[in-house]
This record gives structure tokens, C-alpha cells and sequence, in this order.
């Protein structure tokens, strides 16, 4: 059932009957988007949660969730529309016989012979729907210059066709790691959004909501032990998605602490680069050998 927010208190607690535990910041861009309809781009490092939050908003909102994941040379025809071809080839070989190409021409640019991509999809959708545009940055200028039309006035413009315009509104969430510098031109059309890597209580709410039965201590020290390792230099930085991958293995395991052994056996599923794999044993698996306690969680100079 389609849910329509009154506050940002709402928002806060809708948000988080999903599993996903916003910041105040957060509520707030969120119930400004579904109220003044205007897009958020969400930008920060990878892994803090941008994708889940729309997933999460279109939970908490009773909508469908449409999802365009941007690439490098994505183009118009991938996120937008693209004619069925071989179907119009079909239909034009049907009406060889006795029919004017006047009257084929205007036959096959029917919109039977639409295939929607994402954008088409949110923009021609009856009901309304989020629509999530992930990892914007990895597109080009041109890219970012055609969904200037579709962000500001939510219509589309088809040659053939005319102009589609949205039936319904959607809300709208683009996400960028921040590897390159977007327009100002679309940034003019968002409301934005920093996400950052959570402090660590609240990062410890997260993963008790995800792993309400592991041990409170070993919870903690998965936290502290999460941070230590986020403020080495590395090549990618533990995800909360994989603080909370690592809670659960550690709860299947029966662990009681992270103790030395219990970490070097289990940081692959936090450290994903084989130099990272080096430092972090090396920087952190000595300090939880040498039994620093409550002190592992000090910050450590990279």
C-alpha cells in the first residue's frame, strides 16, 4: 500500500521499520523529495549505503523500485528507449503486399514497437514509482545533458512519437561515488546528500539490528576492529554491508571475541585486496595479538 510521508519524523521511522537506519540528514532530504518532487543525488565512498537507501525508500513508500545502473559508454538507447527493430522488419515484410510506405512508416513507429529502458519505464509508469540512477559518475557529459529533461520536467521527447510525460511522479535518487566532478547543471536540479561511513555507535546499532544475537562484546569489537581497519590506507575500506557479512559469520562461527586467530581467519570477508590483506594483518592482527582490549578501537595513523 502506497505510503505518503508527513514529516521527516516518518520518514526517520518508516526508514528504519525496513532495516535501514538513517541519520536525521538523511530523513530529511527524503521527506523533501517526496514532498517538493525533486531529485537527490546522493553522493559519498563506496559501500555507505546510497543503493540501499532507495531500496529502502521504496519499501518504506510501497513502490516499485526501477533501477538504472550507469556504465561507461551507456547511451540513450540503454536508458531510455530503443525501437524493436526486428519486429518492425517483421511487420514491414507483412505489408509488403499492397501497402504504401507512407502507411507502413507510420505503422511501425507505434508504441507497440517501444522497448522502455529504466528511464521510459519510471517516466510512463501509472503508478509511482522510485527511481534509482546508480553510479551517475561513471557516465559521461552527454550523458548527464539528456537526463536534464527527464529530471526537470519528467517527460521525454520521441521524434516519432512526441513527447511522453510522466503519469505519475517518481522519486527520483542518483548515486555517485564522487570519482569525478558532475555538472552544475544537474546538480541545480537536486536536492544532495553526503553519506559518509557511520559513526561507530551508530554503526554498532546496525549491525545489533542485523545480528540481534551475537554477543554485545564481540559486536562492539567487530565495530572497533571495523574502524581501526577503515582508517588504514587501503585500496577499498570494509562496506557496512560487509560489517554486517562479517557479524553473521561470526555469529554462525560461535564466536565469544576477535581474538588474533579468530580475525586472520575471518578478514577476507572484510578486505577484498591481497596488499590490503598484508597491511591489515600486519597493522591490526598484531594489536588484537598483543591483547589491546577496549583500546583497539584508537584511531591508527595509515
Amino acid at each position: 500500500m502506497p505510503v505518503e510521508p508527513n514529516s521527516v519524523t516518518d520518514v526517520l521511522d518508516g526508514l528504519r521499520a525496513t532495516g535501514y537506519l538513517p541519520g536525521e540528514s538523511t530523513a530529511l532530504v527524503g521527506y523533501l523529495a517526496a514532498k517538493l518532487g525533486k531529485p537527490i543525488l546522493v553522493e559519498g565512498p563506496a559501500g555507505v549505503g546510497k543503493t540501499e537507501l532507495a531500496k529502502a525508500m521504496a519499501r518504506y513508500l510501497g513502490r516499485d523500485l526501477v533501477r538504472l545502473q550507469c556504465y561507461e559508454g551507456l547511451d540513450e538507447a540503454k536508458a531510455l528507449y530503443e525501437w524493436n527493430y526486428r519486429k518492425q522488419l517483421l511487420r514491414i515484410q507483412a505489408e509488403r503486399q499492397g501497402t504504401g510506405w507512407d502507411d507502413v512508416q507510420e505503422d511501425i513507429f507505434g508504441s507497440e514497437f517501444l522497448l522502455e529502458r529504466p528511464l521510459m519505464t519510471a517516466i510512463a509508469s501509472e503508478a509511482p514509482v522510485v527511481l534509482l540512477i546508480d553510479e551517475i559518475d561513471k557516465t559521461d557529459q552527454e550523458f548527464e545533458a539528456m537526463l536534464l529533461e527527464v529530471l526537470s520536467d519528467f517527460q521525454i521527447s520521441i521524434p516519432e512519437l512526441g513527447t511522453v510525460t510522466a503519469r505519475s511522479h517518481p522519486i527520483v535518487l542518483l548515486t555517485s561515488n564522487n570519482t569525478r566532478e558532475l555538472t552544475e547543471a544537474l546538480k541545480r536540479r537536486c536536492l544532495y546528500l553526503w553519506l559518509d561511513y557511520p559513526g561507530l555507535e551508530h554503526e554498532l546499532e546496525i549491525v545489533r539490528l542485523h545480528t540481534p544475537d551475537l554477543p554485545e562484546a564481540v559486536a562492539r569489537r567487530l565495530v572497533e576492529v571495523i574502524h581501526m581497519v577503515r582508517d588504514l590506507d587501503l585500496k577499498k575500506p570494509p562496506s557496512i554491508a560487509e560489517s554486517i557479512d562479517w557479524a553473521r559469520a561470526l555469529l554462525l562461527l560461535g564466536a565469544q571475541d576477535i581474538d588474533e586467530k579468530m580475525f586472520r581467519d575471518t578478514m577476507s570477508i572484510i578486505v577484498k585486496h591481497r596488499t590490503d590483506l598484508d597491511i591489515v594483518a600486519e597493522r591490526v592482527g598484531v594489536k588484537l595479538g598483543d591483547g589491546l582490549g577496549g583500546a583497539v578501537g584508537a584511531p591508527t595513523a595509515s
